[in-house]
């Protein structure tokens, strides 16, 4: 199966999405109704179709059965996001994203199997809130919405060792990786008895709602 990934409407969310994806190395399949947005985005993206998603047929034909990946962003039509949702998914194809409108929405699309849900804007509300709340907050792990990482910059723990503090036990934080104040890269394993210094870097990864509240 090809490597490849089918944004199906192109819209602000869609189009940003798909472009991104381009600029980091994918091919990429835009698809909407909008010859405007068509236009806009057939000198950006690998291949544009103008189709209604809506019918089953239209994206048989486009040969969307052979991409890995589809992201259905079809604006704030919950039945037609829904419907060409179910075509996808019934298509066969392996990872189905799909942007809903409401948490109704979320739920329905959540029992026809979706495999991603997607409200941008509850997410931008969450990840700038969890900015003002949790010091050094990075972003929420894809994998897990309750999980997100924080970076930590060391004040009070110079002089301290990683083993010494023991994060797990005492701040129910996982370690990913250190970068010292003498280095520009991140060490993904560090030596767990290196003295901290002022100003190095620890990110880590912690349950937002249950970890400690930590000051480095």
């Amino acid at each position: 199966m090809k490597q490849e990934i089918a944004v199906i409407g192109l819209g602000k969310f869609g189009f940003y999405f798909a472009s991104t994806l381009v600029t980091l190395g994918y091919t990429v399949i835009g698809i909407d109704n909008s010859q405007p947005r068509i236009l806009e985005a057939k000198n950006v993206l690998s291949q544009v179709y103008k189709a209604n998603a809506a019918s089953k047929e239209a994206l048989e034909q486009i040969g969307l059965a052979d991409v890995s990946h589809v992201l259905v962003s079809v604006g704030d039509s919950i039945a037609a996001s829904s419907m060409i949702a179910m075509y996808v998914k019934e298509m066969g194809i392996p990872h189905v994203w799909v942007k809903a409108v409401t948490p109704d929405h979320q739920r329905l699309l959540q029992k026809l199997g979706v495999d991603e849900v997607i409200i941008p804007e509850q997410m931008a509300a969450v990840q700038l809130a969890s900015k003002v709340a949790i010091q050094g907050f990075l972003q929420y792990a894809t994998f897990d919405p309750e999980v997100s990482f924080q970076k930590l910059i060391v004040d009070r723990w110079e002089g301290e060792s990683l083993h010494s503090l023991q994060l797990e036990k005492e701040y129910e934080v996982k370690l990913i990786s250190l970068k010292t104040v003498e280095s520009d890269t991140y060490d993904y394993t560090p030596d767990p008895d290196y003295p901290l210094q002022k100003g190095d870097t620890i990110i880590v990864l912690r349950h937002t709602l249950t970890s400690k509240e930590i000051h480095s």
